[in-house]
């Protein structure tokens, strides 16, 4: 295991603190709090330095103008600090409140700089960190008051001095922990709230899809009873075409008739099948097929993958979506090939024989990254496209290095042969 791994994590684990600190904390970005903690922070010392001349008490500690507006302002850095650099400020604030304490002069600053930064301490952190920053903003303070002697213009004991101190400590602590457990509630109560919303929109959305299947299962039937429909009564009309003309005319013009209303249900039915993601122009643009694999990759040749293009056999009369279905395949595996092969090449050959139509692309790479998904959107669909014409498909690294997408469609399924075999 590597020694250094601990404080990597805790190096990293110190940037993340920063950046959220940058970013925003419970009241907003940090130069905002700096801003706003800096204007109170002056406002505590200008109060702190109006109250001097009217304290007898501080004009007899014996320490001059610039050693008590010092004082105060040493005492008032802490508090400016207190929502950007919490710990840094705990840790000074608890360093300086100590040496006033042995004189006569006690700046108003550090005495409520303790005060806010035990409850910023207790508000903004876990429970453990909070009572850890308490006890160490507050234990100078009591043990200043259990060891050094009160100060003469206070007529109390040190017994008295540690319970008033001891009092506030732990109503400053409870006041913040009581602010963090409202927060928390808070942020609790939002994120329910964001995830209910979440939930909503998803069932609606799934209800939406749901009654999308019904509707074109239901377009479906219809569809295929009409198709069916032409189908005999087209087997009809060629029957009796030279006995009984007439009625071969009337059964083409139900053909036609049939047709038209196939059509439209067949527009409504894709009409439910598109998503609100799919642009509403998308049916205007034509679909590639088998002439656009060769610019395909001429296209992908020129981004920087060198690739060649093998045909073997004749296509004959496909049907315009296997055509489709070969040129999403190819373009699908070299758009992977491009993004993940690295330097390598391709090679895309196309195989049209009687009974099967093979596509196999390949190349020499060093395939998909091991941390990557196995399985992705892109070959999930060549999977569906192949298994709609009854074919297989076999993805998987080379023997030789690289990645293959081996591709086998059945040709009696194409629309080619059957139209071979009719009269």
């Amino acid at each position: 295991m590597d020694a250094t791994a601990p404080d990597r994590a805790a190096g990293e684990s110190l940037r993340r603190w920063w950046r959220s600190v940058r970013a925003g904390g419970p009241a907003g970005p940090a130069p905002a709090l700096l801003w706003r903690d800096a204007l109170l922070a002056a406002a505590i010392v200008a109060v702190d330095l109006m109250l001097t001349p009217v304290t007898p008490q501080r004009l007899d500690s014996g320490l001059s103008w610039p050693a008590i507006v010092g004082w105060s302002l040493l005492g008032a850095v802490p508090l400016a600090l207190r929502r950007v650099l919490l710990w840094p400020a705990v840790l000074g604030s608890a360093a300086a409140v100590v040496i006033p304490m042995s004189t006569e002069h006690e700046p108003l600053s550090m005495s409520l700089g303790v005060v806010v930064l035990t409850y910023t301490a207790a508000a903004w952190l876990r429970l453990g960190p909070a009572i850890l920053a308490t006890v160490l903003l507050w234990l100078p303070v009591l043990t200043a008051n259990a060891v050094l002697p009160a100060p003469q213009a206070l007529d109390v004991s040190r017994l008295y001095l540690l319970f008033v101190n001891g009092l506030s400590a732990l109503a400053c602590f409870f006041i913040g922990r009581s602010v963090h457990a409202r927060r928390s509630s808070t942020h609790a109560l939002a994120e329910r709230a964001r995830v209910a919303e979440d939930n909503q929109r998803a069932t609606a959305e799934q209800a939406v899809a749901d009654e999308r299947r019904r509707i074109a299962r239901e377009l479906h039937d219809v569809v295929a009873h009409h198709v069916s429909v032409m189908g005999v009564l087209a087997t009809g009309a060629r029957r009796i075409l030279h006995r009984d003309p007439a009625a071969a005319d009337e059964a083409l013009g139900t053909i036609a008739e049939t047709s038209r209303s196939t059509l439209r249900e067949m527009r409504r039915l894709l009409d439910v099948l598109r998503t609100d993601a799919e642009p509403a122009d998308a049916e205007l643009a034509p679909q590639p097929g088998l002439a656009g694999i060769e610019s395909l990759v001429e296209q992908i040749r020129e981004a920087g993958l060198p690739v060649t293009l093998r045909v073997d056999g004749v296509p004959g009369d496909l049907d315009p979506g296997v055509t489709l279905t070969i040129y999403r395949i190819v373009q699908e595996a070299l758009t992977n090939a491009l993004k993940h092969a690295g330097a390598a090449t391709a090679e895309v050959r196309l195989s049209f024989g009687v009974y099967w139509l093979i596509l196999e692309v390949f190349d020499t790479g060093r395939g998909p990254a091991p941390d990557r998904a196995p399985v992705g959107h892109g070959l999930v669909g060549m999977r569906e496209r192949v298994a709609l014409y009854g074919g297989t498909l076999r993805t998987g690294p080379r023997p030789g290095g690289g990645f293959r997408i081996y591709a086998k469609l059945p040709m009696e399924q194409l629309g080619a042969a059957t139209r071979k075999g009719t009269p």
